[in-house]
């Protein structure tokens, strides 16, 4: 069995865990957005709640459209929330408000793995456009340019890497502050357990593919040189 075979045997299961990782992250929202938080709290008054306790007065609040389109934006120090996120009082819309509030209170006390991914963004934004063109043109042209792109393209696997270590903090801030605040009780914070980590397993499956991408692309790269 060749290499390159060996690895599409690798990346293909990979990208089915995508695909299904997007699929129960969707289905375990919905499910918990069905339940209620005993504290009666929606998603909007809980992340404000958290932001002023932590002395984010500044940060604002908006709605933005969509389902899961929830972010935080450190350019503008605005934290976006989907509108069933920002008026829902369910476990899923605290759930997910509190996360985003993770990441604001991250930017605050400068959390190295979220400080260095803002500063590679830039760079990866461009790595990530410039990546496939590069190799594509590589296997016309010069053996050079191929070499090229997998370097580009190993600057984006490096920013999902980098976004898995943020991401999971965010989550564990964000649970702590739930039950010490009381937005949630204990017996709640298994469902709220259950959002964040279908969330969280979007982001592994996604670093996944992108690594053994990378993996096959130098095995390419080698077997041409």
């Amino acid at each position: 069995m060749s290499f390159n075979a060996f690895m599409y045997i690798l990346i293909i299961p990979a990208f089915i865990l995508t695909i299904w990782a997007q699929f129960r992250v969707k289905g375990t929202f919905k499910k918990w957005s069905e339940v209620p938080v005993n504290s009666g709290i929606t998603g909007y008054q809980a992340a404000r709640h958290m932001l002023d306790t932590h002395g984010l007065h500044d940060v604002q609040i908006v709605t933005v459209p969509g389902t899961l389109s929830d972010h935080y934006n450190p350019v503008n120090r605005t934290v976006a929330l989907s509108e069933d996120v920002y008026y829902g009082n369910s476990i899923s819309s605290v759930s997910v408000a509190c996360h985003e509030i993770g990441h604001a209170i991250q930017h605050q006390q400068a959390y190295p793995m979220l400080a260095l991914r803002h500063k590679i963004f830039p760079v990866v934004n461009f790595a990530s456009g410039v990546a496939p063109f590069l190799i594509l043109a590589g296997f016309f042209f010069s053996h050079t340019l191929i070499g090229l792109g997998i370097l580009f393209f190993a600057v984006t696997v490096i920013f999902q890497l980098i976004t898995l270590p943020v991401e999971f903090n965010a989550s564990n801030r964000a649970r702590e502050i739930m039950v010490s605040e009381g937005y949630i009780t204990n017996e709640e914070e298994r469902g709220v357990g259950k959002v964040l980590n279908a969330a969280a397993l979007t982001y592994v499956a996604a670093a996944l593919v992108a690594l053994l991408e990378l993996i096959r692309l130098v095995g390419i790269f080698n077997s041409r040189d």
